[in-house]
């Protein structure tokens, strides 16, 4: 049983801090951009668990390195020691969580670089928006394509790279075999009337059959684009993410990202997930506020604003 006060426990949760069960002991969260660690890192995390921790190293379900076992009042010392190293503990409270990516920038399934997009998500929103204070815990998650790998409909915003479906049918020559129908993992293509037919109700926009074609009736340079969900959560609430009704290149993602947080922040109450200040408020509404810059122009009234309770 612990022996600490709830404000000790309390005083170091917001810094990345948290409660090993039944102990005077915490696990201290360890952020990387986009969750990628280099070798020096690495060592830096094993020499910390080692000199302050309990030597075990676990790594959550977000990419985030926890080091075990650190006692309360050790915590000082881990933090200086992580930030003698550049990196620091983190990713908890109200506010933007660590950014979270899958490996599409290297997957051959990936549509989009995720990582890239991740780390400059990062660098504009976890780190830039750290003093933010919002309604509710905020998490974003981005994935290369639609196989879900990272589970984008499961975090308030989602991003999903993809390559919406082209075909001239002046190129395509009604193959017996069609090689695009038989890279479709969805089943989604058919030969019909010498030539292939796509059934959009089944087609996931994933990417798999571009290029595939010989002679080029999907080409190869199908643009990237990415599928945006909003207000998903999993846990004790669960929520599958609402898809926006556009899809956005890669350079406009930020901006995007930006006009959701401003409308959480404007329209969300205390302890209220995204989710359900959609839910209460409706899609119409955010849709609306995202089509023009209004939420841009009133980026520092919004932030200034106090939470609705």
């Amino acid at each position: 049983m612990t022996t600490l006060t709830k404000e000790q426990i309390t005083s170091v949760k917001g810094r990345g801090f948290l409660l090993n069960r039944g102990t005077d002991c915490f696990s201290g969260r360890i952020i990387a951009p986009a969750g990628i660690y280099t070798p020096d890192m690495l060592a830096a995390i094993a020499a910390c668990a080692d000199t302050y921790g309990n030597g075990k190293v676990i790594f959550t379900a977000r990419l985030s390195a926890e080091i075990v076992g650190i006692p309360f009042e050790r915590i000082p010392e881990a933090e200086a020691f992580m930030a003698e190293h550049g990196l620091s503990f983190g990713g908890t409270g109200a506010k933007i969580r660590p950014i979270v990516a899958c490996k599409g920038s290297t997957c051959v399934y990936g549509n989009i670089d995720t990582h890239g997009l991740a780390e400059a998500l990062h660098e504009t929103f976890y780190l830039g928006m750290r003093s933010v204070a919002l309604p509710h815990k905020f998490k974003i998650g981005v994935g290369g394509c639609p196989n879900s790998c990272m589970k984008p409909s499961l975090n308030d915003i989602g991003i999903e790279g993809c390559r919406p479906y082209t075909f001239d049918v002046s190129l395509c020559r009604g193959c017996k075999v069609c090689a695009v129908e038989k890279a479709c993992p969805s089943k989604a293509v058919s030969v019909s009337d010498g030539h292939a037919v796509i059934d959009t109700a089944r087609c996931t926009n994933c990417g798999v059959c571009v290029g595939k074609c010989p002679f080029g009736a999907v080409p190869k340079d199908a643009d990237a684009r990415c599928r945006i969900y909003v207000g998903g959560t999993w846990g004790k609430t669960q929520r599958v993410g609402t898809p926006l009704s556009a899809t956005f290149t890669p350079d406009e993602i930020p901006t995007i990202v930006e006009k959701v947080i401003l409308w959480y922040k404007e329209n969300g109450r205390a302890k209220e997930r995204l989710g359900a200040a959609i839910d209460r408020l409706g899609m119409a509404h955010l849709e609306a506020a995202l089509a023009d810059d209004d939420l841009l122009r009133r980026k520092d009234e919004i932030l200034a604003s106090p939470i609705q309770q």
